[in-house]
């Protein structure tokens, strides 16, 4: 059995204003204090209005969902004892000036790369999914990449920017495609091909170290894993099970074609990137770019057509039936970035906005006392 884990970012947001507050580290640091531990792992990130929950390694649907109901729940308990709420959304509707986190790395990081840097306060959902070597790794990711726009499709949860309607349903992937090597990339063909790009890029001296390697899919630095990084954060966990289930399921596919010498769909970067900006500019309204023939199709079309690509796989982990149905229900009641836009609608307000996303975040408040 493959195993996967994930990586959620979640905002530190004042639970009246909606606005990020600059706490994650103080929420960190309360993390390691206490004697109940979590089994998912606090750290901070660039910004400090953010934090990111980690999971342990896991082996089903069933357990990546409680890692990630525990780790909602667990973050948002630190937080609260700070007055502060944590929300699962790919950027803050709310005004916000952003605080990079004290350290030197994350200094440099500031002071080279200025606004775009500043600018940085998204929220994503990384999905690890463990790989027996580098040179299978870097197979699948050769095979993966036409796909990932779907995966971005479904978990856009980012329509609003520091006040502001942006015309996209996932913006956070706008924001961070101004960053060097954000996005799609050619195929590498082999783990040494991979190695060497890696290592010249660094050379460079523009990027600060190898964790700056912002691909959609990329090889992790510090665990055996191919880590996909193209979803925003899910609103809510259903979501966030439904992508990882297909992330798994796309990465084993990647790995039998690749075993079998079958080749990846034909596909430059610029088209993929092309893909990702229609997947980020619609989410799953309109047309997405189908793999293949590159024309635009329905959105729930192109959908399918990953079902039925990776569905051996989803039979051979036993998420076929559990996957179809989340697939159902995220058509019915839409993707975070529709509730959102509803909810303002509604009331006209990002605050209140803000507010019910934080309710939509946890919405299983007895999980934690459960599960422990």
């Amino acid at each position: 059995m493959r195993t996967f884990g994930i990586e959620e970012e979640f905002l530190v947001v004042d639970p009246a204003s909606g606005r990020p507050l600059p706490l994650g580290d103080r929420i960190v640091d309360l993390g390691s204090q206490f004697a109940v531990e979590s089994p998912c792992a606090l750290t901070t990130e660039l910004q400090s209005e953010q934090i990111e929950s980690v999971s342990p390694i896991c082996h089903s649907l069933d357990e990546i969902e409680s890692a990630i109901r525990i780790g909602r729940s667990w973050t948002d308990k630190l937080a609260q004892i700070v007055g502060a709420r944590v929300v699962a959304l790919g950027t803050s509707p709310v005004p916000v000036d952003p605080h990079i986190i004290s350290g030197s790395r994350y200094r440099e990081i500031g002071d080279r790369f200025g606004l775009t840097a500043r600018e940085q306060l998204t929220c994503g959902f990384h999905v690890h999914v463990a790989v027996e070597s580098a040179e299978e790794g870097v197979g699948i990711l050769d095979r993966i990449r036409s796909w990932l726009p779907v995966l971005l499709a479904l978990s856009a949860n980012s329509p609003y920017w520091n006040g502001h309607s942006t015309g996209y349903a996932s913006y956070r992937r706008q924001v961070l495609s101004r960053l060097p090597l954000a996005g799609a990339t050619e195929e590498f063909g082999s783990a040494k091909a991979y190695r060497d790009q890696i290592d010249q890029y660094v050379s460079s001296d523009v990027i600060i170290d190898e964790a700056m390697v912002y691909f959609d899919a990329r090889l992790s630095r510090n665990h055996p894993t191919v880590e996909i990084r193209v979803a925003d954060v899910c609103l809510d966990a259903e979501t966030a099970v439904l992508i990882a289930g297909l992330a798994r399921a796309l990465v084993e596919t990647a790995a039998h074609e690749w075993r079998r010498g079958v080749p990846s769909t034909a596909a430059t970067a610029p088209m993929i990137n092309l893909a990702m900006w229609r997947a980020s500019r619609d989410g799953l309204d309109g047309v997405l770019l189908a793999p293949g023939s590159w024309q635009p199709q329905p959105a729930a079309t192109v959908v399918a057509a990953l079902t039925r690509r990776i569905r051996p796989a989803l039979r051979e982990f036993g998420d076929a039936d559990r996957i179809d149905d989340l697939l159902s229900r995220q058509f019915t009641r839409g993707t975070g970035d529709h509730f959102q836009r509803a909810l303002l609608a509604q009331s006209a307000d990002l605050a209140t906005v803000v507010a019910r996303a934080i309710e939509r975040t946890h919405n299983d408040r007895l999980v934690w006392q459960r599960l422990h």
